[in-house]
């Protein structure tokens, strides 16, 4: 897995004729550094969604040679289907998955929507967090009236002028492009054929008119069934479950039942299996459980002991005499550890008697630190890879003035992936020291040192992962590029500060500990 790890989910307006869907696919899969995940077509909506990931600079010229493609094989004059759509290329959202900070995705839309409007001559719409007007931050609101309204619209009222290219519609149409958090779409079909049941159904569903939050739907009529089609826009604060089970209750109101489901494109694991446990009311589940975890675990070469073969590998490439793994893998490693401890005590509290009121949040607690272990011990091997990029910039030909200023660059782009990576880390050290001073403040009081060793760990993979986003950003030739991410850094530092006092008076009162 490179370092930097981008997601691009474009939204094409074709899927009744597969040529033009695959030579869309090709162009895409033309740029090497790129892997298609996924392709989803639906004659129905006339649309195909297709996942693709890779580095940023290789999603975002894929995307581009996806658009242009689009543009030049679909007409939007001769094009009906299910679903709205603006144009031949409808939506690029940018999704960041590694190494990448959602700003890095916001940069990459704008790029992309300028240089789509300025070469392909398309109107390009920025929405969700690269929107540059509030009101267009909900794909809804630019979608408003789909196409036919766009192009009559487009070149009279300033309130539909693009943000980049023209002010008028070719047969492509025009394209919204933005970065967004990761979004399941998912689709549920009702036992009829009356799409005005499926319309009601998603008003009371989406939170736009008063349903559940992070939720998008609408109402069609999909091979002959209504189907509400929805968007989840944040699956942690509103699972899975949840919203199918306010499907079933609000279509049980006309008489009618969930026929059945589907997914366009991909979900994470997490979101599914989230969904079996609140099914299956499995209050005492671990991820562990699962068995394909379990076999990629041990393929991995871990044990199931305490004395993990794979913590010892480890362990035994930092004290190597090579330059990676180091400091910034050692500071993720803390981390991961320190988020072990809080699971650990927050199973500890979990079912017991003594702690019932605070139990529900210590099943959240232990859901989050699980999710952080994942992500930190991810990190591990991704700072040593973000750290062998700098050193291949730092070996790049200098012999003439066009190499240097080649190499500069390249340097400078990989100093700024390694400092994304402990910046990362610390941010999720500061949140499994908040899970920490939580479990410590109304967990078990019998684990309490256990909780304070856990803020202890998380605050040292701060410090050191800090260490090395001060290194990388001090050997930047453009000082302003790392302005940013010092000033975030020591917004970090000043929260685990404040998160540390805070255990140490809970460590006195609750422990009895001898602090000073």
């Amino acid at each position: 897995m490179p370092a930097a790890l981008v997601e691009c989910v474009p939204n094409f307006s074709e899927a009744r004729r597969p040529e033009v869907v695959e030579a869309i696919l090709q162009a895409i899969q033309s740029v090497p550094t790129v892997r298609v995940l996924d392709r989803h077509s639906d004659t129905d909506h006339n649309r195909t969604v297709i996942t693709f990931v890779g580095p940023p600079e290789g999603v975002e010229e894929a995307a581009f040679q996806g658009i242009r493609t689009a543009a030049e094989l679909i007409n939007l004059d001769q094009h009906t289907g299910a679903h709205p759509r603006l144009g031949a290329t409808d939506v690029v959202p940018f999704v960041p998955i590694s190494g990448v900070e959602m700003q890095d995705c916001v940069e990459m839309a704008r790029r992309l929507g300028k240089r789509v409007g300025e070469e392909l001559g398309i109107p390009v719409y920025l929405y969700e967090e690269a929107a540059a007007r509030p009101e267009r931050q909900n794909l809804e609101n630019i979608r408003r009236g789909q196409y036919e309204a766009l192009k009559a619209e487009i070149a009279t009222d300033p309130g539909r002028a693009p943000d980049f290219g023209p002010a008028r519609l070719g047969p492509a149409g025009a394209t919204v492009v933005g970065a967004r958090q990761f979004l399941v779409a998912f689709n549920v079909y009702l036992t009829t054929d009356d799409v005005s049941i499926a319309r009601k159904v998603a008003k009371a569903v989406r939170h736009s008119s008063g349903g559940l939050r992070y939720v998008k739907g609408l109402g069609l009529l999909v091979e002959g069934r209504a189907q509400v089609s929805m968007n989840l826009t944040n699956f942690h604060s509103t699972p899975l479950a949840q919203v199918v089970e306010m499907v079933r209750r609000e279509a049980g109101r006309y008489g009618v039942a969930i026929h059945h489901s589907e997914l366009v494109g991909l979900i994470p694991q997490e979101a599914l299996v989230d969904a079996a446990v609140w099914y299956m009311q499995m209050d005492q589940f671990e991820p562990g459980q699962v068995l394909e975890q379990r076999l990629y675990t041990a393929l991995q070469g871990a044990s199931e002991t305490p004395a993990a073969s794979s913590s010892e590998n480890f362990l035994d490439a930092l004290a190597a005499g090579t330059a990676a793994p180091g400091g910034g893998s050692a500071s993720a490693y803390s981390g991961a550890a320190a988020a072990a401890l809080v699971a650990m005590v927050a199973r500890l509290t979990i079912g017991k008697k003594k702690y019932a009121a605070v139990d529900e949040q210590m099943q959240a607690v232990l859901k989050r630190a699980e999710s952080l272990r994942a992500g930190l011990t991810a990190a591990i091997e991704l700072d040593a890879q973000s750290f062998e990029a700098v050193m291949a910039a730092y070996r790049l030909p200098k012999d003439t003035t066009e190499q240097q200023a080649e190499r500069a660059r390249v340097v400078d782009q990989a100093l700024l992936g390694a400092t994304r990576v402990p910046l990362e880390v610390a941010e999720k050290s500061l949140e499994v020291v908040g899970l920490a001073a939580q479990v410590v403040a109304q967990g078990n009081v019998n684990a309490i040192c256990d909780g304070a060793v856990a803020v202890a760990m998380g605050r040292a993979a701060l410090t050191g992962a800090g260490y090395n986003v001060r290194i990388n950003v001090a050997s930047l030739q453009d000082a302003s590029a790392g302005r940013p991410f010092l000033e975030r850094l020591v917004d970090l530092e000043r929260q685990s500060a404040a998160l540390d006092e805070q255990v140490r008076t809970d460590l006195r009162q609750r422990g009895g500990l001898p602090l000073a």
